[in-house]
């Protein structure tokens, strides 16, 4: 048995050394078309030619029996399961790896930060992991992402906040201030009880957003008779409105809601919510001018947000945006711009914050007695302000919000904050030049608003300078 066994497989390779001489001669032929005739029907099947031309001579012959033509037809099966198993196992391999790459997570462009022991760090890093994150990777828009997040917005009437009582560990010992901002941190809706629906029926060019408090009636009367008189001045339209939350009998003020009130109705340009006006509570101000702003004002091109104890020449102002098209100053934002600061640890200080609410340094902000920006950034402000957890101080609140958009405030030279050189008080002249004065009070707002716009002033005014770089896109590092 042994014998005939390879008997048969000396014979079968012999007959595949045959097929290989045949298929190179096929493949010989097949490379050089018209030299050769057809000589039998496997020569015809083949397209194989059998005879040379010249010489007459067979190159060969066919053997076509049975068994070579079981082996041909073998072995080219064998090849085409070959080329099967093979095309089959390729695209297993790349359907593999495109599932593979579609479950590859990408890289985060926002590291995560270490936990931070401090309160207000916490719940922004909370907010951030929910909401903010997801965002800034280009990923859908949350779906709160248009409202404020209902868990950081308690609406009204508000309960305190317990939880911070026990997260806090030095809660107790905190100034009483400190207390009560922390317990209500999570209200930002708060109702009208004062409204200015017909303000902006007509849309204005510069909007003049002014925070004061209830029994501030004469620094808002002397705004609307000098730098804040609603109308035209120089060929553009301008809107004053006021901003005020309600005065409390808790912090020992007197009840003037009606003269209020009337106030309102006289003049229709004051706002009042109805929420504590404390220091702290600016902030909460501002997100609800934001609010109420993108809802009943945004046509206006310019918004310029201050206090009620400055003197600002807006004159000057609107000559200084005169320089350029509304459409070139879409991330406008200019003020008196402070840089590399971070929180005051002194308990005696206004500004004074604890280790245990905030840790870290300040981003660039602008001080609250007055900044300058394009509508179209209050617009932005009012969205990215919803995902920005509130903090005590409202000019660092608002440099927050300018960082998330990857934005930096610009400094400009004409706001004074900090007041000009006692010699040049006096002098009509220095204040031709300058944007904003703080402070001022009420007779003065009134005098230096008749010197700047006295015919007989022979003052020169400064030339404002190249807006460029009135404010820098940057991605925050």
């Amino acid at each position: 048995m042994k014998d005939g066994v390879e008997s048969d497989i000396l014979k079968t390779l012999a007959d595949m050394q045959q097929v290989n001489s045949l298929l190179f001669s096929y493949s010989y032929r097949r490379r050089n078309p018209g030299r050769f005739t057809p000589d039998s029907l496997m020569d015809l099947t083949l397209d194989l030619p059998c005879r040379c031309p010249r010489c007459g001579e067979g190159i060969f012959k066919m053997n076509s029996n049975w068994k070579t033509t079981k082996v041909l037809g073998l072995l080219m099966l064998a090849n085409f399961l070959i080329y099967f198993v093979v095309e089959v196992s390729r695209s297993y391999g790349q359907g593999q790896d495109i599932y593979n790459r579609r479950k590859l997570t990408p890289k985060k462009f926002w590291k995560k930060p270490e936990f931070s022991p401090a309160f207000w760090n916490r719940e922004q890093e909370r907010l951030d992991d929910i909401y903010y994150l997801p965002l800034a990777n280009g990923s859908e828009a949350p779906h709160d992402f248009r409202g404020i997040p209902r868990w950081l917005n308690r609406t009204s009437p508000c309960e305190p906040d317990s939880r911070v009582t026990t997260e806090i560990e030095d809660f107790k010992s905190l100034p009483q201030r400190f207390q009560d901002f922390l317990l209500y941190m999570v209200c930002r809706s708060y109702p009208l009880i004062t409204d200015a629906p017909n303000l902006c029926s007509e849309p204005p060019y510069l909007l003049l957003a002014v925070k004061s408090i209830a029994p501030h009636f004469d620094r808002r009367q002397a705004i609307r008779e000098s730098w804040g008189r609603a109308g035209i001045l120089d060929g553009q339209r301008i809107a004053t409105v006021f901003l005020l939350g309600n005065t409390a009998a808790t912090d020992h003020f007197p009840d003037l809601s009606d003269m209020v009130k009337h106030e309102a109705a006289l003049y229709g340009d004051v706002l009042q919510w109805d929420y504590r006006d404390t220091f702290f509570n600016l902030t909460l101000k501002e997100v609800l001018f934001l609010e109420w702003f993108g809802t009943h004002c945004a046509s206006a091109k310019y918004v310029f947000k201050c206090d009620d104890d400055i003197f600002v020449n807006t004159r000057h102002m609107l000559a200084y945006l005169g320089n350029f098209s509304v459409s070139k100053t879409q991330d406008l934002f200019i003020g008196d711009v402070i840089t590399n600061a971070g929180p005051h640890r002194t308990k005696h200080l206004k500004y004074y914050i604890p280790e245990s609410v905030f840790r870290g340094v300040y981003p660039p902000y602008a001080g609250g007695g007055g900044f300058l920006y394009s509508g179209n950034l209050g617009l932005r402000l009012r969205m990215i302000s919803r995902l920005v957890t509130l903090y005590p101080i409202d000019d660092v609140f608002t440099g927050m919000c300018l960082k998330r958009l990857g934005l930096v405030p610009e400094k400009h030279m004409g706001f004074k904050t900090f007041d000009i050189e006692e010699k040049h008080r006096e002098n009509p002249c220095a204040y031709k030049s300058l944007i904003l004065v703080h402070p001022r009070s009420p007779q003065d707002m009134i005098k230096i608003w008749s010197w700047i716009n006295d015919p007989k002033a022979k003052c020169y005014m400064k030339t404002t300078l190249d807006m460029k770089g009135a404010m820098r896109s940057s991605k925050s590092k």
